[in-house]
């Protein structure tokens, strides 16, 4: 027998899974439910790592669930900021481009913006490129005016108190280790048993393991990337007034070195994006062998690295060389110098690779009978976390049959 019975378990305190828990919380409040995080504290991975940022929903392919949801998500964001007075400003950001084929990509991603819905994008002269940032120097750029940035730790706290005060409950230092699901549900964790008639799965950078735990194994795996990041010494922090962002890669979901005015001031720079050897690995040092070896026998590993091998070396000298990374930032900002920036932290990507070594570039949801998983929700997931919420909400609604 569970030691408490719900509703409904949420697994993951992050900002996906706080999310909802929140919506659910606020359209089905007879419902008992709880969130389990295995960490003491709230949004301590891919939230707490994020670069706060509100995206616009420029990169995503029209019609696909990122751009839906990051358009909306970026002005419901906006709107929640200003609603719970958490610090946030919308000031913009350049995308630069250097050259034929990476001016005709920031054209392609003109035409992606607006068939997304998003206002007011120009393409930039090198001298109003310098009007918006004075040290940013390129052929050509793209003003994205919607683009913002806030702090995904405090946001996610407003969520929790939301869920708190109505009527939900979070369990911190609660990892999950299994999940019976016949003939009654029970999550079995490190703080106890709990009896569920539903679930969700918004386990991040561990929601596949979560899903073959409960027995509906994914067709694709995490695989972990570290993102590195710099930051500009406050003396040289001028250099830098808003984002300035490259011409993506399209063949990649990572954007490319980029800088990012902070919203408490301070500006970073980065990330680049090697593979990690734990699901958690902030630091180099940072090694599972058991989390490698799930790695490196996954078939669709090795398809991946088969493809782009050339890129993950270069983004591996990026992590071992700072003159690399460095050369890398003054394709943007050419004043920056090494002495200019410091290290600073990193964060993790939950990529989801398929059998077949392609990366999935979209969000990813699965149900199944009393089980909804989230399998994939990397960046913009912040930016859309409200919208997300609502999706999920939806999903598990039809789904599990529930009614107000």
């Amino acid at each position: 027998m569970p030691d408490q019975s719900y509703d409904l378990v949420v697994i993951g305190g992050g900002i996906v899974g706080l999310s909802v828990a929140m919506e659910m919380t606020q359209r089905f409040p007879q419902l008992r439910l709880v969130v389990l995080e295995k960490e003491t504290k709230l949004a301590q991975h891919q939230t707490g790592h994020n670069s706060g940022v509100i995206h616009s929903g420029i990169y995503y392919k029209p019609g696909s669930i990122k751009a839906r949801t990051c358009v909306a998500g970026a002005a419901a964001m906006i709107a929640f900021c200003q609603s719970h007075d958490i610090p946030h400003q919308v000031c913009g950001k350049v995308i630069v481009a250097n050259g034929d084929e990476e001016d005709s990509r920031l054209e392609e991603l003109r035409k992606r913006g607006e068939a997304n819905g998003i206002a007011g994008l120009r393409f930039l002269s090198p001298e109003e490129l310098r009007e918006i940032e004075p040290h940013c120097v390129a052929q050509r750029a793209l003003h994205v005016p919607s683009t913002g940035i806030t702090d995904y730790s405090l946001v996610s706290s407003k969520y929790a108190e939301l869920i708190l005060a109505q009527g939900g409950e979070i369990r911190t230092g609660s990892r999950v280790t299994g999940i019976k699901a016949r003939p009654e549900m029970v999550i079995e964790t490190t703080s106890g048993s709990y009896g569920a008639r539903f679930l969700v799965n918004c386990a991040g950078l561990y929601s596949d393991e979560i899903s073959r735990m409960a027995g509906n194994p994914p067709e694709l795996q995490i695989i972990p990337f570290r993102g590195e990041y710099y930051d500009l010494i406050p003396e040289r922090q001028h250099l830098v007034r808003a984002l300035i962002y490259p011409t993506p890669d399209p063949r990649f979901p990572f954007l490319g070195v980029h800088f990012t005015r902070r919203i408490h001031g301070n500006v970073d720079a980065g990330p680049n994006a090697v593979l990690a050897l734990r699901r958690e690995g902030y630091n180099k040092t940072d090694v599972s062998l058991q989390e490698a070896l799930d790695e490196f026998t996954y078939a669709g590993f090795w398809r991946m690295v088969g493809k782009y091998w050339v890129d993950g070396l270069a983004e591996l000298y990026r992590s071992v060389s700072r003159r690399a990374f460095v050369s890398a930032l003054q394709k943007m900002v050419p004043e920056i110098k090494s002495s200019d920036v410091q290290p600073a932290g990193s964060g993790v990507r939950a990529q989801a690779v398929r059998r077949d070594g392609s990366l999935v570039d979209d969000f990813c949801f699965v149900a199944q009978n009393n089980m909804l998983h989230v399998c994939n929700v990397p960046s913009p997931a912040a930016t859309a976390s409200i919208p997300i919420g609502r999706a999920v909400v939806d999903m598990a609604q039809q789904n599990f049959g529930l009614s107000n």
